[in-house]
């Protein structure tokens, strides 16, 4: 595969186009009345990769390019989690022992002048995961962390008392999802400014599943017909396609509320969940995911990690041929 650059020096992190007002504000100006934080560096450019054996025409979203240091797309829900954030204040959060989550929320906590608090849970650790921990430790002011993810939410609770900003494992609620349908608005930016043909289909990571859900919604708004692949890399409990609608609709109605007009309704069609690349635990390299990732460091430069983006790219590379497919690269990139 060729990597072309085609909307920014990938070296120097400096994207064309950047502006000031998000499209989500062009599009609903009353959100512009919300509060948020100027986190990310947008829109984060979009690369050919070109086209692999099978034919399929493979692209990439390089959101690990959308802030220094520590990007991703936790940046995008942060912008609107973390508006309110002031200088001295606590921002509260949880996630694995090995969350980019809260990693970012620290490293973002930071750049506003709050300090960060955690509650994390155990589960199975490849190497970024374990230097994601390590720079968590770092940047967080406390740590706890429990045995699973219930006993985790179960402290969260208690530790919520008090003035602090509460941020959800993955910033995946209705407010934080507003950062993820900007980021579909953005692409369909793109899009119509002839920077990649309009995907067919675009893949991400399934995890807490704030990101598929906002961006299918962003998608619906603009009226691109993109379906969203979403590989799952946790439980399938917690992982499923009514989480997926319930997450769309509240994020639908947040802006329906503010807008006082009704948004477009979401096909179930619109959504593809993968269930095969998991890996049987959450934080469980995959090896064939691995070695995918490896064989793109290799041509691109580009990094990815065990936990999320490792998977979501293997699965973009099984998926058939049939018109543009799209990577949307979540991983920050900070901790490779």
């Amino acid at each position: 595969m060729r990597k072309t650059t085609t909307t920014a020096d990938a070296r120097s992190g400096v994207h064309a186009g950047d502006t000031d007002t998000p499209p989500i504000f062009e599009r609903f100006p009353s959100l512009a009345r919300l509060p948020r934080a100027k986190l990310g560096i947008f829109p984060s450019p979009t690369e050919h990769l070109g086209r692999d054996r099978s034919e399929r025409e493979l692209w990439i979203k390089r959101d690990d390019l959308n802030a220094p240091s520590y990007g991703g797309n936790k940046v995008r829900a942060l912008e609107f989690l973390l508006g309110s954030v002031k200088r001295g204040d606590t921002i509260l959060t949880m996630g694995g022992e090995g969350s980019t989550h809260v990693l970012v929320t620290a490293a973002m906590g930071a750049r506003l002048g709050a300090r960060t608090r955690a509650i994390r849970w155990r589960h199975e650790m490849n190497p970024a995961a374990l230097r994601t921990a390590e720079r968590a430790e770092e940047l967080c002011v406390h740590l706890r962390t429990t045995r699973g993810p219930i006993t985790a939410y179960i402290a969260s609770l208690f530790a919520r008392r008090g003035d602090v900003h509460w941020v959800p494992p993955g910033g995946s609620s209705a407010a934080g999802m507003l950062g993820h349908v900007n980021a579909a608005l953005e692409l369909a930016g793109q899009v119509a400014r002839g920077e990649l043909p309009a995907p067919t289909r675009v893949v991400v990571p399934f995890g807490t599943g704030g990101t598929a859900a906002g961006i299918a919604l962003g998608f619906a708004i603009a009226g691109l017909d993109t379906a969203v692949v979403a590989a799952r890399v946790v439980p399938g409990i917690v992982a499923s396609r009514r989480r997926l609608h319930t997450l769309a609709s509240a994020c639908a109605a947040l802006i329906a509320h503010h807008e006082r007009r009704d948004l477009p309704t979401l096909r179930p069609d619109r959504f593809e969940i993968v269930n095969d690349v998991y890996g049987g635990a959450y934080g469980r390299a995959l090896p064939t995911a691995t070695a995918a990732a490896e064989r793109l460091h290799s041509t691109t430069g580009i990094s990815l990690d065990d936990s999320y983006s490792a998977k979501a790219w293997l699965a973009a590379l099984r998926l058939p041929p049939g018109g543009p497919i799209l990577f949307w690269l979540t991983y920050g990139g900070g901790t490779a």
